[in-house]
């Protein structure tokens, strides 16, 4: 599975650490930047990120920024993206199970490095319910883009 990820000065070193996991347990990842600790532009990067998962680049995405706020906001702006701020585990297996959410956003400084990668590895782990009940509301979710 190919992941995208990117992130802003703020998530740089838990993008790192993320790049590093995922590489060791055979993830093909795009790093999407930022790469050093300058002041930048979050929606460059998490933009970045969620085309390469829009455009079938990748299968999934991940954008990191001091907070996930801003740059969760900015991946669901591009069309196709369904995208989940995570701070929890619970949280990170639900909205694949409900939502197949195909990007998953994390606050550097709100999320500290070992739950960071719980969560990421929870949410890999975690195949979309197929539930037709569930598939309905995010075909709904879908339909808000037109």
């Amino acid at each position: 599975m190919k992941i995208s990820i990117g992130c802003d000065h703020g998530a740089l070193a838990l993008k790192n650490k993320m790049v590093a996991h995922l590489t060791a347990k055979g993830y093909d990842v795009k790093d999407c930047g930022t790469y050093t600790a300058d002041s930048c532009d979050y929606p460059d990067f998490a933009a970045a990120a969620a085309r390469a998962v829009a455009g079938g680049e990748c299968e999934k995405g991940i954008v990191l920024c001091t907070t996930g706020i801003g740059v969760s906001i900015a991946a669901n702006k591009v069309k196709g993206i369904r995208c989940a701020l995570l701070s929890d585990v619970m949280s990170a297996r639900l909205t694949r199970e409900h939502n197949d959410t195909n990007m998953m956003a994390i606050g550097a400084g709100v999320v500290g490095e070992m739950l960071a990668l719980e969560i990421l590895d929870t949410w890999l782990d975690t195949e979309f319910s197929h539930n037709e009940r569930h598939q309905r509301r995010i075909d709904k979710v879908m339909a808000l883009e037109k």
